[in-house]
């Protein structure tokens, strides 16, 4: 059972978040603006945040900046809500920090498969170090380096990566990794796997280029 938040300024589509978490078993707490989601977040620190895109006195887009910020709350998963479709916004969602994102309007068993899918850890605990020469996944500090300099990656960058390196010179099917990583078969939504790929190659700098597209079955990391 997992305590998460969800920030919406929308009473009728925060109800149905609310209801539809707790009803997977999940502790939910919901907000209507920022004020007071970060009032609570002082209090106590969720393990996964619903953020909406649109808030009456701050965007979403700056919440999380300010999320990624905070060495407290870098690391907590964050999915955002949004009814903006064009890939400039859902690009612009993951450059400033969000994992995932659902596009309004959605289906219950959507937001429940992302939210299990973000929960879950694709790793089994025993592997701690997965490596491509000077490139270091670290699970136990979940930290990534290259030539022992940090690099700073989203959760789902991070678990799209460590299933990358599991899986060393092995060419992933798209649907496999969708998944693995997200939990779902998106129809006509793959376009997010494509979008994590593409920050994460430029994140890795050189290092990017070593994923390769596999034209018309996924991706690989040689």
């Amino acid at each position: 059972m997992s305590l998460i938040y969800i920030v919406e300024d929308d009473e009728s589509i925060r109800e149905i978040e609310e209801f539809a978490l707790r009803n997977a078993g999940h502790n939910v707490l919901g907000f209507p603006n920022a004020k007071s989601f970060y009032n609570k977040l002082d209090e106590i620190l969720p393990e996964l945040i619903l953020l909406d895109v649109m808030l009456p006195d701050e965007s979403g887009n700056d919440i999380v900046k300010k999320l990624r910020r905070n060495p407290d709350t870098k690391k907590i998963p964050v999915i955002m809500v949004t009814a903006k479709t064009t890939e400039l916004d859902l690009v612009k969602g993951i450059e400033d920090g969000a994992d995932d994102y659902i596009k309004k309007p959605f289906s219950v068993m959507e937001l429940i498969s992302r939210v299990k899918a973000m929960l879950r850890r694709t790793v089994a605990e025993e592997i701690k170090i997965l490596s491509l020469d000077s490139l270091v996944l670290n699970n136990e500090k979940h930290e990534v380096s290259i030539d022992n300099k940090h690099i700073e990656l989203t959760f789902k960058e991070y678990e799209l990566l460590q299933y990358l390196l599991i899986n060393k010179g092995i060419v992933l099917n798209r649907d496999t990794i969708m998944e693995r990583i997200w939990g779902i078969t998106y129809e006509g939504e793959s376009r997010t796997l494509d979008m994590h790929i593409k920050t994460l190659r430029h994140k890795l700098g050189d290092y990017g280029s070593r994923i390769r597209t596999v034209r018309n079955v996924g991706y690989v990391i040689e």
